[in-house]
C-alpha cells in the first residue's frame, strides 16, 4: 500500500499571504503555490481548495524515495507539528519543484511569443508584397 502525504503551509511573503500545498504519492512529489490577499482564515483556505482544486497548477513530478508507514504517538506528532510551526517557510524540495514549474512556464511563454513574432513578420511581409504589387500594376 502506497503512503500519500499532503501538507499545506501558509506563510506571509511580503506583501501577500502564500499557501504552498505539497503532495507526495507513490514516489512522486508535486507542489502548488497559491497566493492569498489578506491573511486567510482556516475555513477560507479549506473553501478555496474545495472550489478551485481543478484549477490548481502543480509542478512537474519530482522523484522521491517512498515514505514508510509507521505509527507515531500523539505526543510525538504534536511535538513535530509544533516544531514545523516554529520553523515556518517551505522546504527546499518544494522550492526546487516550484522553480521547475516557473522555468517551464517561462519556456512556454518564450515559445508562444516567438510564434507570435513570426506570424506578425509574415503578416507584415505579406502587406509589403501586396503594396508592391499594387504599385507595379500596368496602366
Amino acid at each position: 500500500m502506497d503512503l500519500t502525504v499532503s501538507k499545506l503551509t501558509v506563510f506571509f511573503e511580503e506583501p501577500f499571504w502564500v499557501g504552498v500545498y505539497e503532495c507526495q504519492c507513490a514516489g512522486q512529489y508535486e507542489v502548488c503555490k497559491v497566493t492569498f490577499g489578506a491573511e486567510p482564515k482556516d475555513y477560507e483556505v479549506w473553501e478555496y481548495f474545495l472550489k478551485n482544486w481543478n484549477r490548481l497548477r502543480f509542478s512537474p513530478s519530482v522523484e522521491t524515495e517512498a515514505g514508510q508507514e509507521r505509527r507515531i504517538s500523539p505526543k510525538r506528532m504534536q511535538r513535530e507539528i509544533h516544531k514545523q510551526l516554529q520553523s515556518g517557510g517551505i522546504g527546499t524540495k518544494a522550492q526546487q519543484a516550484l522553480k521547475l514549474q516557473q522555468e517551464q512556464g517561462k519556456l512556454e511563454r518564450k515559445a508562444h511569443s516567438r510564434q507570435q513574432r513570426e506570424t506578425e513578420k509574415k503578416r507584415q511581409f505579406g502587406l509589403r508584397q501586396e503594396k508592391r504589387k499594387k504599385k507595379h500594376r500596368g496602366h
